[in-house]
């Protein structure tokens, strides 16, 4: 049987810079690999440590780029780990563990509505969920992408949104801009006027993502929500989707925890009796609202 605590060797077959200290790699291992939407990967090398990084593309969804074996990790340089992984090139190897954990539940969203909601890096986990749906586009409703980023050079895939935008409806917006003048994204736009529709029209919102809720069509009864990004962020974006009427069970959100075995072992991301590696990461809002050691 398969030591779930022993890494397993990765060779590094792309490098691609998303953002302001983020870049997205392309994995390969010698054994199949298979994941779901919203499950994590325990990421390091030997002497450095591992991280919990969740997956930004699966080759079960169709990613035109991946082939077998192969699997994608969008990562931010922010602690020991992510830090030394930064400096990889490719062809160099790094080990991981998994997958783990309880993705996105996609099925479920199947002949619904759809909205996702993300902040910063939180959109990594959820692009999964938006390839799924791209390339099943009959299985499923109406499909909306609200996603913010602090600035124009902190937001990931923006090549992408062309062909995002041909099937869903994207909300895009910024904290603040950094520079209009040298900014390579297209032009921004104050105060919520002349955004994203349905069409990429090149206008970024400067606001939060809650700003553009009541810009979506929301039908509470035949709509899921998918939620990922800073803690605080979600919570304000599902006490707001309530307020549209939505039910708890019908938000999803992502949470983040302090893992160390991935396996529900070593008791580091307990979060009020659940363990966020195995019960998680993805939770109902229902499940974790309101919980005492947590923002929502």
């Amino acid at each position: 049987m398969k030591n779930p605590l022993k890494p397993i060797k990765a060779i590094i077959k792309g490098i691609r810079p998303e953002a302001e200290g983020v870049k997205t790699y392309t994995l390969s291992t010698e054994f199949p690999f298979v994941a779901e939407p919203g499950q994590f990967n325990m990421i390091g090398y030997p002497g450095v440590g591992e991280a919990p990084i969740s997956l930004s593309a699966i080759m079960q969804v169709g990613d035109s780029t991946l082939r077998d074996g192969s699997f994608k990790h969008t990562i931010k340089s922010v602690g020991r780990v992510t830090d030394f992984l930064k400096d990889f090139k490719k062809g160099d190897e790094l080990f991981f563990r998994g997958p783990y954990g309880r993705g996105w539940p996609v099925k479920k969203a199947e002949k619904k509505d759809v909205l996702i909601v993300a902040g910063g890096v939180g959109l990594a986990p959820l692009r999964p969920v938006i390839q799924i749906v791209l390339n099943q586009r009959e299985s499923f409703g109406d499909v909306s992408l609200i996603y913010g980023a602090r600035n124009e050079k902190n937001m990931l895939f923006m090549n992408e949104f062309k062909i995002w935008e041909k099937d869903i409806s994207l909300y895009i917006t910024v904290d603040e801009v950094s520079d209009v003048s040298k900014s390579p994204h297209p032009p921004f736009t104050k105060g919520g006027q002349g955004g994203i529709t349905k069409e990429w029209s090149g206008g970024i919102n400067v606001g939060l993502v809650t700003d553009l809720l009541d810009r979506v069509k929301i039908q509470p009864e035949r709509t899921i929500a998918f939620v990922c990004g800073p803690e605080i962020m979600m919570r304000f974006v599902c006490r707001g989707l309530i307020m549209h009427g939505m039910l708890q069970s019908s938000l999803y959100v992502s949470l983040e925890r302090r893992m160390k075995c991935g396996i529900a072992q070593c008791g580091h991301c307990q979060h009020s009796g659940l363990f966020v590696c195995k019960d998680g990461p993805v939770f109902s809002y229902k499940e974790v609202r309101g919980l005492p050691d947590g923002a929502l």
